[in-house]
């Protein structure tokens, strides 16, 4: 049996097994809560895997190891910035996250959440919400499509175009009927996949070399500098610092991604978050260090052996190819394949979400029946994808450039009035609102002067302070005093307060309860 028939098979059961659980989940899911936040119900290690595989893309096994592959341990900064932020989202936003959307009306998306939070009556805050979801995951979406592309292109020496659509429509039909919860599903295997596949290949590939001391003599040898986390001396201070502000501050977009805090607010109670953010953080941990350390290691094989990637993105396509059995190499490549389609699929989700549940629901003034919100959900979903595919057709930069801009569009536009909301009580609907719009505009604007004058800073540090500063700024000078408000922010942090996991059930049946009433008493009148 040749290679390439090994590797087919591989991914062909990868591919199964991935419909497999979107019909499963398509079986559990009956209304449009349902399609878009799975009925509040996924446990910490669902909910932990989940958002770690939707967040980390293609860029982590390919984007980040071809990085470190070519500079260095100088790229690694930006791995430090991503788990110190993850871990502060975990314990900053999810529980208090999962306890407000509930509390706040039962908000079931971010900027249904914001017009809660705020008591915003202009719909603005959510439609500009919806805007900036749209145009920023539409590019999003788009990465994960040219990583899909580039994958076949160098596993397979296929066509580019044709392997894209293939990664498109896997994704669409477990992620247009399994909605969430398949997303959330599949995202559990494919994120176990994505860790063993990172640890896996730099174990092999040391051993192939021979030994940690021949590996590093390899490294330095082909590039002195590549174990330094300060480069080679001959950047200025200036540009150091600029560079590892850069790197940590990717850990202010987790504040702000809706595809990864949607899992908070679907977790079945706030008290799990302690558990999940253990889980979610290991997770995170071991990814990141494999794909750094494949991306060095791979400076020493190829340095030994030759052949090295002519894409360095490619480089742990490639290790994999050479290194491994065909059929265990094939799973590798699905794992690959999996970091791509997890991202992908949450972000269809979120952007369904936005046009259905923020714009469509929330402009028309008879309520649609849960049955025509649902199709109209996974109609959402084929629209975006279908125009990310358009514009990944020819992909005019690298996987990480494009993951970089979106991330620091929604860390700008999104992670300081998630912030905000959660634990500033004097935050307005008009502050909320210039804060998003500031930082959205910034991270635009500031790309073009970066790009003319070469300051070489990240784009999300700059346009984050500056939506914080705006939202902060514009709500204390028209505050808008509101008592519902007052008294759900206070009760926010009563459950959250709230250590016993029994007692948080008892106290949420409650509230269920005496909203029930209200509901019958309001009807009855």
């Amino acid at each position: 049996m040749s290679d390439q028939v090994y590797l087919y098979i591989a991914l062909g059961i990868y591919f199964a097994a991935m419909l497999l659980i979107g019909y499963l989940a398509f079986r559990r899911t009956s209304d449009h809560e349902d399609y878009m936040l799975g009925g509040r119900g996924l446990p910490p290690w669902v909910a932990a895997l989940s958002a770690g595989a939707s967040d980390m893309s293609g860029w982590l096994i390919m984007g980040l190891p071809g990085a470190i592959f070519v500079s260095g341990l100088l790229e690694s900064w930006i791995a430090i910035g991503l788990l110190i932020g993850s871990y502060l989202n975990w314990r900053l936003v999810a529980p208090r996250l999962r306890a407000y959307t509930e509390v706040s009306r039962n908000s079931i998306t971010i900027p249904s959440f914001f017009e809660n939070r705020t008591r915003d009556r202009t719909r603005l805050l959510r439609t500009v919400s919806s805007i900036i979801i749209l145009v920023f995951f539409t590019l999003y979406a788009s990465s994960g499509m040219v990583a899909g592309g580039k994958f076949f292109e160098s596993a397979f020496g296929g066509d580019y175009t044709l392997g894209m659509i293939l990664v498109v429509v896997v994704t669409l039909a477990y992620t247009l009927f399994g909605g969430f919860l398949g997303a959330s599903m599949t995202d559990v295997v494919q994120g176990l996949m994505m860790v063993i596949a990172l640890i896996v290949m730099p174990i092999v590939a040391l051993f192939t070399i021979g030994n940690f001391q021949e590996t590093t003599t390899l490294i330095t040898e082909n590039n002195p500098v590549a174990l330094s986390l300060f480069g080679d001396g001959s950047l200025s201070t200036v540009a150091v610092v600029m560079f590892i502000l850069s790197g940590l501050a990717w850990g202010l977009g987790y504040f702000g991604q809706p595809h990864i805090i949607v899992r908070f607010m679907a977790l079945r109670s706030p008290q799990e978050a302690a558990s999940a953010r253990r889980i979610g953080t290991s997770w995170q941990f071991l990814s990141l260090l494999g794909a750094v350390v494949s991306g060095l290691v791979g400076i020493a094989y190829f340095a030994k052996f030759g052949d090295g990637p002519s894409d360095p993105e490619t480089v742990v396509l490639l290790l994999s190819q050479v290194l491994l059995h065909p059929l265990v190499a094939g799973l590798v490549l699905a794992a690959v394949l999996a970091a791509i389609m997890s991202t992908l699929s949450s972000q269809l989700i979120v952007c369904s979400s936005a046009l259905v549940e923020d714009t469509y629901r929330a402009l028309k003034k008879t309520p649609p029946s849960q049955k025509n919100l649902l199709w109209l959900g996974r109609a959402g979903v084929l629209v975006v994808a279908i125009i990310a595919g358009i514009l990944a057709i020819s992909p005019n930069d690298s996987i990480l450039g494009l993951v970089s801009f979106a991330w620091a569009g929604f860390g700008a536009a999104f992670g300081p009035i998630v912030l905000l909301s959660l634990y500033w009580r004097k935050l307005t609907n008009w502050g909320a609102l210039a804060g998003m719009i500031v930082g959205a505009v910034a991270v635009f604007v500031y790309k073009a002067i970066d790009s003319a004058l070469g300051i070489g800073l990240y784009e999300l540090l700059p346009a984050f302070i500056l939506a914080l500063a705006a939202a902060m700024i514009v709500s204390l000078v028209a505050p808008k005093p509101n008592e519902e408000i007052e008294r759900e922010f206070t009760e926010t942090g009563a459950i959250v307060a709230i250590r016993d996991r029994k007692e948080a059930a008892d106290a949420a049946a409650a509230r269920v309860e005496a909203r029930r009433v209200a509901a019958e008493e309001s009807s009855g009148q």
